[in-house]
Parts: C-alpha cells; sequence; structure tokens
C-alpha cells in the first residue's frame, strides 16, 4: 500500500502504476471501475460492500470520500491498494479537501481503467439530480439507495422525475428474491390475478417497488398495507377460486401457501449490502423491468424514452440554498 498525503491527482496516478508493475496487475483484465461516493463514517462500510463485490466482478475500486468544502485550501490524501483490504484487485480511496472536493471528477477520471464502463454507487442519501455530480454523469450504470434517505418515498419520486437509463436504486434490488417467489407461484396455478396486495412497512421505498413491479407486470393496481416491522412482510395474489400468499417466516425462509395444496417453505435470506452490490454489478445495460416498476410505484411516466445522456449541471452545495446530498461533505 502507499500513502499519500496532501498529494496531488497526477502523483496518485504514478502510485497507482508503480503498484500495479509491482504487484503485476494488468488492467486488461478488469470488468468495470467502481466508483463509491460515501461521507467519513460510513466509508468502512463502503469499503466492505465494495469489497464483497469486487470479489465477484474484477474491478478497479476508487472510493472518494468528500469532506469539508469550505476549508481555505484544497487537499488530495491517498491510499493506493493493489490487494490487502479492499481485496485482490486495484483500489484507491481518496479524501478531498476544500472545492477539490466538488471537483472529484478532476482526480477520478484519469483513474478510470481504460476501455471499462463505469458504475458510481453513492452509499448515502441519494443526489437531488445525479447531472449536480460529475461522478455520476460520466458513469454508465449508477446505483444510489432511497433507503437511506430520511423520506424514502419522497426519495423514490426524485430518482423518477431524474430517471435515465442506467439508473438503478438498491431497494429495486432487495425485492428479488421477493420477485423470484412470486414467479415460481405460477408453477402450479394458472388463470389472470384479479387482486393483489403487499404487505409491509409504512413507506417503505422496496415495499413500493414490488408493488410497481407486480402491477407493471399484470396489469392490476396493486394495495400497499401498512403493518408493523420492518421491510416486507407478505405478498397476496387472487386468482379465481385460488389465493396465493407468501409470507416471510422465521429467520431465512418464507411460508408459500396456496388454495388446496400444502404449505411450502422457501428460502428468504436477508442478503447484505455487498450481495446487493454485487448483482447491480452483473449488468451493464438498462434495467427496463426497474423503470417500469418505478412508473407504477411513483406515477412517473415515460421514463423509457427519458435520454440516458446526461449534462453536468453545477450546484455549490456552500452557496446554494438547498445542497444536494450527493455533493454534500463530512
Amino acid at each position: 500500500m502507499t500513502t499519500l498525503w496532501d498529494t496531488t491527482g497526477t502523483a496518485v496516478v504514478k502510485a497507482l502504476a508503480a503498484e500495479r508493475r509491482q504487484a503485476g496487475s494488468v488492467s486488461s483484465g478488469l470488468a468495470l471501475t467502481l466508483v463509491v461516493v460515501v461521507d467519513e463514517k460510513h466509508v468502512a462500510d463502503a469499503e466492505a460492500a465494495a469489497t464483497h463485490a469486487a470479489a465477484q466482478h474484477p474491478c478497479r475500486l476508487l472510493v472518494v470520500v468528500r469532506r469539508r468544502p469550505d476549508a481555505s485550501e484544497p487537499r488530495l490524501d491517498a491510499e493506493v491498494l493493489i490487494g490487502g483490504r479492499l481485496g485482490p484487485g486495484e483500489a484507491v480511496v481518496m479524501r478531498m479537501y476544500g472545492r477539490l472536493a466538488l471537483h472529484a471528477e478532476s482526480v477520478v477520471l484519469p483513474l478510470l481503467a481504460p476501455d471499462a464502463p463505469v458504475v458510481t454507487w453513492w452509499y448515502g442519501e441519494p443526489p437531488n439530480k445525479i447531472a449536480h455530480d460529475p461522478l455520476g454523469v460520466f458513469a454508465d450504470r449508477r446505483v444510489t439507495d432511497c433507503a437511506l434517505a430520511p423520506d424514502e418515498m419522497a426519495a423514490l419520486r426524485k430518482r423518477a422525475d431524474d430517471y435515465a437509463p442506467g439508473d438503478t436504486d438498491l431497494g429495486w434490488t432487495r425485492t428479488t428474491l421477493w420477485r423470484a417467489l412470486c414467479a415460481s407461484a405460477f408453477d402450479s396455478v394458472e388463470g389472470p390475478v384479479l387482486t393483489a396486495r403487499v404487505l409491509g412497512a409504512p413507506g417503505h421505498v422496496t415495499r413500493a417497488l414490488l408493488a410497481g413491479w407486480l402491477s407493471s407486470r399484470l396489469g392490476i393496481e396493486v394495495e400497499q398495507v401498512d403493518v408493523e416491522g420492518t421491510g416486507l412482510t407478505e405478498v397476496e395474489l387472487s386468482l379465481e377460486g385460488t389465493t396465493v400468499t407468501i409470507t416471510r417466516g422465521k429467520g431465512t425462509t418464507a411460508i408459500m401457501r396456496r388454495t388446496g395444496q400444502p404449505d411450502r417453505t422457501l428460502p428468504l435470506p436477508r442478503r447484505e449490502l455487498g450481495e446487493l452490490l454485487a448483482e447491480e454489478l452483473r449488468r451493464l445495460d438498462p434495467d427496463e423491468p426497474y423503470a417500469e416498476a418505478l412508473e407504477a410505484a411513483t406515477g412517473v411516466g415515460g421514463l423509457a424514452d427519458h435520454p440516458a445522456h446526461r449534462t453536468h449541471e453545477w450546484h455549490d452545495p456552500v452557496e446554494a440554498d438547498d445542497p444536494d446530498p450527493a455533493l454534500t461533505v463530512t
């Protein structure tokens, strides 16, 4: 590992090249560049999740920690690693102070793996507009997590208003196993679904997106029912003469009940953050089912017609009356 204090972007590029020569690393083996935007207090969690994902998807990992935009002098501290605590791949952790924190792309762009797609993940409250953050503008895929916002549903509506092909949210990723269970229910039942209900914590973004997905797939309104607790608890699908209920059980299982058939116990583990991120790195094309679920969940239409290209819009968190969380510095 090479540690650089009060350094420059050029010095970081040279240090990474030197580490690569020493380790015999070749950038041609990298599948992508993963840019992680995180505040200081969550760096350890973000690094752990990104390391888990990078173990499944060889990538160059660039961690950007924005700090104190009001500092009188810009400053860059960096750690350059190949192997070690961030996995076997190439990694750079950059802490940026002062106005440099608002121009992180000036340091990040020269560090992108050549000819490899870029994924930007914000571990924190999602941006109001991704165009405010250059780290999202140049990315091929953009991963947010509305569950980390103070108001999850308000954040989800912002994601719909600001949607471009290539966007996704980890609230959607958390529906994957539930969607698989819902689909498997139709292995033994036939006919159109007449009514559907999704039960879960009020204002929960994953509940809203699962209901949106069911609505977009089935062509019906899906009722959302508030229950105590956290997360999703149950899905109920009613067909003519048949009802299918999928209920989260204790631990890592779910119970599927169908009229006239024995109950089935199915796996439904609670996945860690690294597993969710790894799933999103498996696909680098636009996630059309997510766009359709987002439309149904928020009522914002025409998302598939939104242009994929974004142009950077300058938004200063120091001077703006409504500082964007993407540029909030700790």
